[in-house]
């Protein structure tokens, strides 16, 4: 019996499509998709934007529920505050982000690209939507690009680029309200530019940057910019799932004719119409096999599953799928492997959640003035002087007393009553005095922070007396 094997022209792996053998930018213009899975990409997508452009008008506590505020170091999420002595849930986060990024693309390949990537979702569901709504599909885009400057060439251009420049602008607006906080962007547009000059400048450019990554560049990011391309060449396997064709149904290739047997006439289903190649928005073709410029976008699997319906041969030429799959004929099915790996995600994001929310909403620093040693008093009393900073998490202010709990001895506050302020940190000093006789060098002594009856925190410091 013939063994049926892929046939693929390995010269595609010289270059990239992107660009032609004289080094020049080579534009890409897929066809316009449709189906089944991209109906489902478009649902997600628009989740995904709404939940984007919406989430800094949503507030909880009369704080953002999220909000990145790198320059004042302050973040929220969730409706929780996180301050810089929360860095170790960040590394803890970024850790888990590393191991998640591994397992997902050893389990299910680059989903996370075609489906869920801010840069696939507003070049392939926003700008490119436009783009084919003013200029229409790839043949009249190619022709239009290829052509003269006529009016309707140049009419189209400026809308189409008029239309980018402001949804560019509504991005990098969004942006900062997820930085700086919606009240705080509203104030700044409202106020002389002189007044922001840094803040609207940073702006521009930003609009300017995504401009040219939306209009220019596109899909230049998931092929030169974007390293997770290639980590996938050391991550996914044969058991990977990932969009591939099934090589071993589609060989041998060749054009249907009516009436044909395509097993009488030594030809698998794959009828070589390009369909597959014509949707793709990295311009490669799936039946090379994987490809680090495939971001599955799975509009390749709709394009052939309709050429499949109309050619009356079995859908899922393309699909999703491993290797080992296509080459056993074995479905596709949840094993081991994959129960195990989601598994593990899922215990990751168990013990990250519960980092996040079982933190303390109060952190207390105490350190002694540098450069002091200590006082001697009437009465025999010695005393230290300590820096103190209390960190609130909380959204309420609410005063606080500092108590010795390992020795007798008296504790002085020059300011007087120390009140936290909601959602910030409040630094002061206070004294320490102790008995001369009972302190000999360096001793530990414990500190209770306390709001009224309630301790909110024990604080172990080190006091200094004499020889």
């Amino acid at each position: 019996m013939k063994e049926n094997k892929p046939i693929r022209d390995e010269s595609f792996r010289d270059s990239i499509a992107t660009v032609n053998q004289e080094g020049n930018r080579e534009y890409v213009f897929p066809k316009k998709p449709k189906g089944k899975l991209h109906n489902y990409r478009l649902i997600v997508s628009w989740i995904l934007l709404a939940i984007f452009f919406g989430m800094p008008f949503v507030k909880m506590n009369g704080d953002p529920l999220f909000l990145i505020d790198v320059i004042n170091r302050k973040f929220i999420f969730f409706g929780q505050i996180f301050w810089p002595q929360d860095t170790y849930l960040f590394a803890v986060m970024m850790l888990t982000l590393i191991v998640f990024i591994v397992v997902f693309t050893v389990s299910f390949g680059r989903l996370w690209c075609g489906w869920t990537c801010p840069q696939t979702i507003f070049m392939e569901m926003v700008f490119r939507k436009i783009e084919y709504l003013i200029d229409g599909d790839a043949p009249k885009q190619r022709k239009l690009a290829k052509g003269s400057w006529t009016f309707e060439k140049i009419w189209k251009r400026i809308v189409k680029y008029s239309i980018f420049a402001l949804v560019a602008y509504l991005i990098a607006l969004t942006l900062f309200a997820w930085v700086i906080g919606l009240e705080s962007l509203v104030e700044m547009l409202g106020e002389p530019i002189s007044e922001n000059s840094a803040a609207i400048t940073g702006l521009i450019v930003l609009t300017g940057f995504l401009l040219f990554i939306y209009s220019w560049f596109r899909e230049q990011v998931c092929l030169i910019l974007c390293p997770y391309g290639r980590l996938q060449g050391v991550l996914l396997d044969k058991n990977s799932i990932l969009v591939a064709y099934d090589y071993v149904r589609g060989e041998i290739r060749g054009s249907q004719k009516k009436g044909e047997n395509r097993k009488e006439a030594g030809k698998g289903d794959c009828v070589d119409c390009r369909a597959c190649v014509q949707v793709c928005p990295t311009a490669i073709d799936i039946r090379n096999g994987t490809q680090l410029e495939c971001v599955n976008c799975t509009a390749c699997i709709d394009a052939c599953n309709h050429v499949m319906k109309r050619v009356g041969l079995p859908k899922g030429l393309i699909r999703f799928d491993s290797e080992r799959g296509i080459s056993t004929g074995a479905k596709l099915k949840l094993n081991a492997r994959l129960i195990a790996y989601t598994s593990v995600l899922v215990v990751l994001f168990t013990f990250l959640s519960f980092l996040f929310f079982s933190r303390s909403d109060v952190e207390t620093t105490v350190l002694r003035t540098p450069g002091l040693l200590f006082q001697k008093h009437d009465n025999n009393r010695i005393s230290n002087l300590y820096n103190i900073k209390v960190v609130n998490k909380r959204r309420v202010d609410f005063p606080i007393e500092i108590k010795l709990l390992s020795h007798d001895g008296e504790i002085l506050v020059p300011a007087g009553d120390m009140i936290v302020k909601s959602a910030t940190f409040t630094e002061g000093v206070f004294f320490v005095y102790l008995n001369e006789d009972d302190v000999h060098g360096k001793i530990p002594i414990e500190l209770g922070i306390f709001t009224g009856d309630e301790l909110i925190e024990e604080i172990e410091i080190t006091f200094v007396g004499s020889n």
